[in-house]
């Protein structure tokens, strides 16, 4: 007897390759990611303040931008978190609203 051919085995047999990232190595690499556009913000802005006045002003403002555009996009990504299952996961159930038993233009079913 084959370990599918058990009785009371499940019908789908799961398999590595399709299991999650753990939740551990998923929050270290969005940190790891943060902190390095954070790295990239403090490096942008430390130009922007040494090239103010020694080379054309639109240098020192690319820095300024990315400076001030990086923090949100860096939120951005370290708040996009894990991927949404492929299945549909729905908490309702959808009902039919059916014709109601009162006759039509009347309120409530009275005369």
């Amino acid at each position: 007897m084959s370990k599918s051919e058990r009785p009371g085995s499940p019908d789908g047999v799961h398999r590595i390759t399709s299991a999650p990232e753990p939740l551990a190595v998923d929050v270290a690499r969005r940190q790891k990611r943060y902190l390095i556009q954070m790295g990239i913000r403090i490096v942008c802005f430390a130009l922007a303040v040494l090239t103010w006045g020694h080379l054309p002003i639109a240098f020192s403002l690319v820095f300024i931008v990315g400076a001030v555009v990086l923090p949100y996009v860096a939120v951005i990504f370290a708040n996009a978190g894990r991927e949404r299952r492929d299945t549909d996961v729905t908490f309702e159930t959808q009902r039919e609203i059916g014709p109601g038993t009162g006759t039509s233009g009347q309120i409530g079913g009275h005369r």
